[in-house]
């Protein structure tokens, strides 16, 4: 399966809060309509963590976790299910190196090892893929998704 780029739980996770919500994210939910997108292995477990402490929290009820986890199965978002293992090594270095968390570090290293863009809110996220020279999906207050790389 070839995807159009990687897209990180920051940007998923705003869509199932009506505060979160943003510009970006839903114009990378619109982006959906006509393209791919591809998330580590970690990606289901974050989901679901995220809808739990939600529902602990009271931010959202039981049939709302429910309701947001039908609707995401339902989107063109496909987990990776070659996860190189043996990587681990690289990983941890890619985190130290930029100052990610292991679970960031995977979407980078998603984004890297397949050559696609990485669609993400996390600023730390972003600086990291412009040092590694990865493009970022921006959206620039445009219908329209543009593609920007680290500049020379």
């Amino acid at each position: 399966m070839d995807a159009d780029f990687v897209v990180d739980n920051s940007v998923v996770m705003s869509w199932a809060f009506e505060d979160e919500a943003n510009e970006y994210a839903d114009a990378v939910l619109a982006k959906l309509a006509a393209a791919t997108a591809v998330v580590p292995t970690i990606w289901p477990l974050e989901v679901v963590n995220v809808l739990l402490v939600a529902e602990r929290r009271k931010r959202l009820k039981q049939a709302e976790s429910i309701r947001f986890i039908t609707l995401l199965s339902q989107l063109p978002i496909y987990v990776e299910q070659e996860w190189p293992h043996n990587r681990m090594e690289e990983l941890l270095a890619l985190g130290r190196a930029n100052n990610l968390s292991s679970y960031d570090a995977s979407y980078l290293y998603l984004a890297m090892r397949k050559g696609i863009p990485l669609a993400t809110l996390d600023q730390r996220l972003i600086a990291a893929a412009q040092e590694v020279e990865i493009d970022v999906l921006m959206h620039d207050n445009l219908p329209r998704f543009i593609f920007k790389q680290r500049p020379s």
